[in-house]
Order: C-alpha cells, then structure tokens, then sequence
C-alpha cells in the first residue's frame, strides 16, 4: 500500500471567476472608515487636490492607501489586491491617478500638510468622543496628564532621494522626529499625533525640532485641551523625552505653557563623586514595576537636594534608579556597587519617585510604536520629493492611527486584541479570505464561520455599525 510522504495534502489547484477576495477582513476597517464620515471629511479638507470631475476623489484616495498600508502593503502598486475586489473595496484609482495626486501635493506642500492635520485632528476628535469612558481626553489631569512621547528614528533610502543624508550610523536617509500618544498599559498601542520628515544628519538633541514636532503634536488634540481663548491647558499633557529632550530651551519653552516633562538626563561626569553621599539605601525607595509591584534590587531616590541643577525651569526635580548591570553590560564611572546609576528630569506635581521612574520608563512603548508606523509605510519612502515622501508618511500614520482607533473605540476593557501588534492584525483578521454573493441585486460578503478570529470580527463589524448611527445622529 502507497503512503503519500508530503508533508502537506496534495490539493489540485485550478483558477475560478468566482467572486473570492483575500483580505476580506479588511472590510471591518474600511468599515470605521466610513463610520467616522472619512469621506466627507476628506472632501472638505483636501477636495482641491483632485480635479472637481474626477472619478475618485481624495476619501477614495486616501482611505485606499491607508487600508492597503494596514493591511501589509508597502508601495502604492500594492493597491492590486483591493483593487481584485471590486465589490468589497469598489473602484480604486490606479497607480497612474496615484502618482498624480502626489505631484499635486509637491507643488502645494504646506496646503496638503494642512489639510492632512485639520483632517487627522477632526477624525481623532470623532474617534475619541466616540470612545465613551475610553476617551483619553476625559481622564486627562494634572496628577495622570495625558502623555506625548517625543523620539527620532532612521529610515534608510537605498536611492538618491531629497534631502537625505548620511546618519551617525553610518546609515543614509532620514530621520524622521515622531511624537506619539500613549494610552497606557493594557489599554491599547497608542496613536502618531505627528511625524516630521528630516534630513538623515539632523540632530537627535535639536531643540528647534522638539519645540516644532511638540507643537505639531499639540495642534493634533481635541478641544478639550484648550480653554477658551484656544490656550493649551498644559498641566494636563505631558512630553516624555530621552535624554536628547533634556536641553535647557525645551525643557523652559515647555515651562512656559506650563507643560510637564519627563526627560532622561544625563549625569555630569563632574558629579558622579556626588552619588556616593548617596549610595546609602537606607535613603532609597524601592522602584516599582509597570503594575506597581516592587522590583527585585533596584531602587530610586530624589536626589534634587544632593546634586544641584543649574539654569532649569523652577520645580524641575532630579530622581536616580539604581539597579544592576543586564548581563553584558559594561560599567560606567557612575555605576556603584555594582548597580547602573540613570536620571530623569520632571516637574510633575507628584513626588513620590517610585511612580514618576515607572511612569518615565515606560516611554519604551514608543519604540513599539515608532516599529509599528514602519511597518505601516514610514519604512520605505517612495518617491524623489522630500514633499511627497512627507504626505506618504502622514498617510502611514494615518494607517496606524485607523487601526489604533479602532481598537479605543470598538473593543471594550481588557479585550485580548488592545496588545495586538499591527502584523497580528493582519494575519489573525485582516487577511480573513471571504467570498462575494449576489442576492437581491445586493452584494455580500462571507467569511468563513471556521475563521480563527470570527467573535473578534462580529464585534467589530456591530460596533462600526453602532458607531455609524451614532455619529450620524449627532449630525
């Protein structure tokens, strides 16, 4: 008796005209989209870059691009696997109508940049009310801010582009500064409040680019951090920085509008003969972890008194974590008893210093999120013009932020899919395959009731719905 040794079933594959699509889970996206009103909003802000008979207009144009992004696409080419489902996804324009509406955004940079943030703003405005109790503009307060994470990253161009140089990495391309929204652990990845385009050799400790991505990022939030006279009520927000943010003009231009910070720091070798007066535990507190349990020997300490600060904003307090070395790590002339020494800065109206290190060092979230807005498009610029390859990027933060959205507004408390990374996304939903029916003269999609993620999907596709009515009520 023949035994088959194929590791895998032998199934003959033949082509069909039937109507099969294979991201079919992408319809609970585009879904949202037209929840949130995308198309009109698009229509009232960027409606001049599309001539007025055109057949696709800038909803159409940008809500493709930014669902083919979420859902793993990297060039504007990529729009072929929507484009195979008419009656899923509709007529999408081609790459030609594409390139078009870009060499219209080159030649009106500022506009569609713009544009793109009047747009971004009203749809996050919509996303977070929408949100009920999850709307993180409500708890916003002085004591739990509203925190803005402020980072640069490298993007490397394999061709000559506008605009780039060689990086500190011995790189070529971009550096991109990224202000980013954090929701907290356990309540979802966060959102891109902006993404400020650079050459690849601009400095990661520039103080004139902190001030301009935070104040990007800032026009970013709703109206209720503004008061009356559209004032940024700053004790409710605060930026969190590595230690390049810690420079004395940032650090004042955000006193002056009476913003927090929590800024790494970097302690002055002329001072490491200070941390010894200190060294005593007997002084420290134990740090916490980011569920407020106490970490095995590390330890923190305000060590504002000890070692002075000089020309910082008033209030501004110094804190030291110590714990020991991770395995590999070479000692500093900072390091005591065998513990990295680190700081941070912050004026934050609460002193108890084993919450304020937590709260700062979870600013590694941003990385997650910087990895993420790569892997929705920020990772490979396409064109020539700088201008462009600034309107590619804020249509790839744009496809984060619909994912990210989606989550605060559609999934409840604790829902497994909030720690859900955008590849999970799209391999557990958005790449659900379904089929498309006629009936009644209607088209309808199917998806399997044998889909891994059918709960996830029912849910969102009743909340969107939900969402819809909702929004269309309020006018």
């Amino acid at each position: 008796m023949h035994e088959s040794t194929s590791v895998f079933p032998s199934v003959p594959v033949s082509f069909t005209g039937q109507s099969l699509i294979s991201h079919g889970g992408v319809r609970v996206l585009t879904g949202f989209m037209d929840a949130l009103g995308f198309g009109r909003l698009c229509e009232a802000r960027l409606g001049q870059f599309v001539p007025s008979g055109a057949r696709h207009r800038p909803g159409k144009l940008l809500g493709s691009l930014a669902a083919m992004l979420a859902a793993g696409g990297e060039h504007a080419s990529d729009l072929d696997i929507l484009r195979s489902s008419p009656a899923a996804f509709g007529r999408l324009p081609s790459n030609a109508t594409v390139s078009r509406f870009f060499e219209r955004t080159v030649a009106n940079a500022e506009l569609f940049s713009y544009g793109m943030e009047t747009l971004t703003r009203e749809l996050r405005t919509r996303a977070w009310n929408a949100a009920g109790d999850r709307n993180p503009a409500r708890s916003a307060t002085a004591a739990d801010p509203l925190i803005i994470d402020i980072d640069a990253t490298l993007v490397t161009s394999h061709s000559d582009k506008e605009n780039v140089a060689g990086n500190y990495k011995g790189g070529y391309g971009f550096a991109p500064f990224i202000a980013s929204c954090d929701y907290g652990a356990g309540h979802g990845s966060g959102e891109i409040l902006a993404c400020v385009l650079r050459p690849g050799n601009a400095g990661a400790n520039s103080a004139e680019d902190h001030i301009r991505v935070f104040h990007t990022a800032a026009a970013q939030l709703p109206d209720g951090f503004y008061d009356g006279n559209g004032a940024l009520a700053g004790e409710k927000v605060l930026v969190r920085t590595d230690s390049a943010g810690a420079s004395r003009k940032f650090l004042w231009h955000l006193h002056s509008l009476g913003v927090q910070f929590s800024t790494s720091y970097t302690l002055p070798v002329g001072k490491a003969h200070m941390i010894d007066w200190i060294t005593d535990k007997e002084y420290w507190q134990p740090a916490l972890d980011q569920h407020g349990q106490p970490r095995t020997d590390a330890w923190v300490i305000n060590a504002t008194d000890v070692i002075p600060l000089t020309d910082y904003p008033p209030g501004t307090k110094l804190f030291l974590r110590a714990e020991p070395l991770h395995p590999g790590a070479q000692p500093s002339l900072l390091d005591a008893d065998g513990h990295r020494i680190t700081a941070l800065l912050t004026n934050s109206p609460r002193w108890h210093g084993p919450f304020l290190d937590a709260r700062h060092r979870a600013r590694g979230r941003c990385e997650n999120r910087i990895k993420t807005l790569k892997n929705t498009g920020l990772g490979k610029l396409p064109f020539f013009d700088f201008a462009a390859n600034q309107a590619w990027a804020n249509i790839a933060a744009l496809a984060f932020n619909l994912v990210s959205w989606l989550q605060l507004t559609a999934l409840p408390d604790g829902h497994h899919a909030k720690a859900w990374d955008i590849k999970r996304w799209r391999y557990r939903l958005f790449a659900t395959a379904g089929k498309i029916i006629t009936r009644a003269r209607r088209h309808q999609l199917l998806l399997p009731e044998s889909a891994p993620e059918k709960d996830l999907l029912k849910l969102l596709l009743t909340t969107t719905g939900q969402l819809e009515q909702l929004l269309a009520a309020s006018g």
